[in-house]
């Protein structure tokens, strides 16, 4: 495998090649400590078949990580300390890493969830300081160094400043170790507490490559593509993603992360509001979540939060399948080049849950407007487009499908309803000369 790095204009991702790399992530967090390798290849290959190109996972994993063994009976630490490595744990983390690559999958590897470094609500125990961290950082990054398929993920659902401590430091120096265990080429991000981005703390490190946020669970359309555009327009540019947002069949939970069935549940709709919104607005990627598979929940295990599936159960759930013609859409078109444009929109885009976001190639070759919802009317503004005619289709988010409209000369105002079905489209609006073919082809 290649592997990744920022592109030239450090807006996306790029192969070795300089080929487009779509992050299409998946939050996995518990694969290595809740999963035999059997079923970590029912789950690889399963998500490989969908279509997802990275794969969340925590090496110290949040679900008493330290003290539950993982499925072959192996604990990760000896009497808790990061410098005393179980050797047979680390044995099924690099098989796993291992089995991800000869199916294409990249791992977004997060050496410790962040209750190890701030306990806050997790279970922990704390045992990483500066030194330690830096430490096991190098041993990490070691391991994982011929590991083409890697991609560093610091943090773990924790601030910088945890209970009025400063843990910046230690999350600097684990970045630090891992560099320099790697003793190459590291693509690496921070993964925040719901509500933040990696922006906030890190932005201007140089061991940030790329930025992260997590909009989290709390309730339906948080606006997470004006979190992406806040972080777009930050200098020294870098790419930027929702690596957690609303997880498909989570409860919502509006009041202090009371996550309850009676307040309703997220559903495959509200996951493609959120995906296409965000990349639209600039984002390099997105990342869907299901909760029962963060969680790998089966028979026997302590639910968290309500989950109604087992994690085998709810692989095929609706949102997850729908993911790929995200990616399939954007590979279709112009990728390096595109630019988030709200200025295509010559009518209101609304807010919350009818809020439309519109993107572009930058020289106008195509433009794609997202519309959350069935017969809405609305308006382009075709000085944004280049070509004397325009080709026009609706895609289908829900499966893939394109439907030509049909062409018309470029001029004024382009005026579109969506279909009466849905509820969302996306409008693709291609230059007719440029001989692009069916969205998502």
């Amino acid at each position: 495998m290649q592997r990744i790095y920022v592109s030239d204009n450090r807006r996306f991702l790029v192969d070795a090649s300089g080929a487009p790399f779509f992050w299409l992530g998946d939050t996995a967090w518990e694969l290595f400590h809740r999963c035999s390798m059997a079923e970590a290849e029912l789950y690889l290959e399963n998500r490989r078949h969908k279509g997802f190109t990275v794969i969340q996972a925590v090496a110290l994993a949040e679900l008493d990580g330290l003290h539950t063994p993982n499925a072959n009976g192996d604990l990760p630490l000896l009497d808790d300390d990061p410098l005393r490595p179980n050797e047979p744990y680390w044995q099924h983390v690099d098989a796993v890493i291992a089995l991800a690559a000869h199916k294409g999958l990249y791992i977004g590897l997060l050496p410790t969830w962040g209750d190890k470094v701030s306990l806050m609500w997790g279970i922990g125990p704390v045992i990483f300081n500066a030194d330690s961290a830096r430490a096991y950082g190098e041993f990490i990054g070691r391991r994982c160094r011929s590991a083409a398929n890697v991609i560093w993920i610091m943090g773990g659902d924790r601030p910088a400043v945890a209970d009025g401590v400063d843990c910046a430091p230690v999350w600097r120096a684990l970045a630090a170790g891992v560099k320099a265990g790697v003793g190459g080429h590291t693509l690496m991000t921070y993964h925040p507490k719901g509500g933040e981005g990696s922006s906030q703390t890190f932005h201007n490190d140089d061991w940030l490559d790329l930025n992260m946020w997590q909009s989290g669970h709390m309730q339906p359309d948080l606006p997470n593509w004006e979190l992406i555009a806040q972080d777009y327009q930050r200098t020294p540019v870098k790419p930027v993603l929702d690596g957690e947002p609303n997880y498909e069949d989570h409860p919502i939970g509006p009041y202090h992360r009371q996550w309850l069935p009676e307040y309703g549940r997220f559903d495959a709709y509200d996951v493609r509001k959120q995906a296409y919104r965000a990349v639209f607005a600039g984002a390099c990627g997105h990342t869907y979540g299901h909760h029962s598979i963060w969680q790998m929940y089966d028979a026997g295990r302590e639910p968290k939060t309500f989950p109604v599936f087992t994690w085998k159960e709810a692989l095929d759930r609706p949102g997850a399948s729908q993911m790929i013609h995200l990616r399939r859409l954007m590979e279709s078109r112009p990728y390096l080049n595109r630019v988030p444009d709200q200025g295509l929109l010559l009518t209101d885009p609304g807010a919350g849950g009818q809020h439309i976001r519109a993107t572009r190639a930058d020289d106008g070759s195509c433009a794609l407007v997202y519309v959350p919802d069935a017969r809405r009317s609305f308006q382009l503004d075709a000085g944004r487009l280049s070509g004397a005619m325009l080709r026009c289709w609706w895609y289908d988010p829900r499966t893939g499908g394109a439907h030509l409209i049909g062409e018309q000369p470029r001029s004024g105002a382009l005026a579109f309803t969506t279909p009466d079905d849905g509820p969302d489209w996306v409008l693709v609006v291609d230059d007719a000369s440029a001989g692009f073919a069916a969205p998502g082809a």
